[in-house]
C-alpha cells in the first residue's frame, strides 16, 4: 500500500509540473508577443484636379501600443516631407473615442514644425473622423497655416461606407480653401478603397482616390 500511495504521488508531482511549465512558458511567450504587435497602414491619395496639378500624396501609419507614428509626403505642400510623433489615447466601449496628438518635423519646399492631431468619435456603425495641424514655417510667418480634413459617415454594412468630407488648406496657395463634397468607400480584406469629389461643379472641384493596405 505505502509503494502504491508513493508512485500516484510520483505521478501526480510529475504532472503538476508538467502543466506548470506549460503556464511558466507558454503564457509569457504570447504575452510577449502582444506586446510586440505593431498595427501599419500604407495608403496613396491620387488628387485629380482638372485645373490644376495633379499629385499623389503617400502615407504611412504606425502604431505600437501608446506609440504613434506618420510619414507623409505631399501633403503640407508639394515636394515637402514630414515625420511625425504622437500618443494614442482611447476611451469608451460602445462610443468610442480614439485621440492621438502629434508633434511633427517639416522639409522639402516648405520648412517648419506642427502641432497635429488624428480624432476618431464611433458609435456603431457612424464614425467621425478629423486629422488637423497648423503649420509654422521656420522662414516667413506669412506661410503659417491650419489645415483640416474631416469625414462623417456610416457604414450599412461591414464592406462598404459613405458620407461627407470638408477640408480646408492653404498649402497650395495664399487664400483659404475650403472643399466639401461627398465619398465612397470599399474594402476587401486588408485593402480599402474611397473616392472623394471635393467642391463638385466648382473651379476648384478635384477627384481624390484613396487606397489603403493595412497590415
Amino acid at each position: 500500500m505505502k509503494s502504491g500511495i508513493a508512485v500516484f504521488m510520483a505521478l501526480l508531482s510529475t504532472g503538476w509540473e508538467s502543466l506548470a511549465g506549460i503556464d511558466a512558458i507558454g503564457t509569457p511567450g504570447l504575452e510577449k508577443e502582444d506586446e510586440s504587435q505593431w498595427e501599419c497602414a500604407f495608403s496613396t491619395s491620387t488628387y485629380l484636379v482638372p485645373n490644376g496639378r495633379d499629385y499623389t500624396n503617400p502615407t504611412l501609419v504606425a502604431d505600437h501600443d501608446w506609440l504613434h507614428f506618420e510619414a507623409r509626403y505631399n501633403y503640407e505642400a508639394l515636394k515637402t516631407g514630414s515625420l511625425w510623433l504622437g500618443y494614442n489615447f482611447r476611451f469608451g466601449d460602445k462610443l468610442v473615442l480614439e485621440v492621438s496628438p502629434m508633434l511633427g518635423g517639416v522639409f522639402g519646399d516648405s520648412t517648419g514644425i506642427a502641432p497635429g492631431y488624428t480624432l476618431s468619435l464611433s458609435y456603431k456603425s457612424i464614425e467621425l473622423f478629423t486629422q488637423g495641424e497648423y503649420f509654422i514655417d521656420t522662414g516667413t510667418r506669412e506661410n503659417n497655416f491650419f489645415y483640416t480634413w474631416t469625414e462623417l459617415s456610416v457604414a450599412p454594412v461591414e464592406w462598404f461606407r459613405l458620407g461627407l468630407v470638408i477640408d480646408r488648406t492653404k498649402a497650395f496657395g495664399s487664400d483659404f480653401e475650403i472643399r466639401r463634397g461627398p465619398f465612397l468607400g470599399f474594402s476587401y480584406k486588408k485593402v480599402d478603397f474611397t473616392t472623394y469629389w471635393l467642391s463638385p461643379g466648382s473651379y476648384t472641384s478635384a477627384i481624390v482616390f484613396a487606397v489603403t493596405v493595412n497590415f
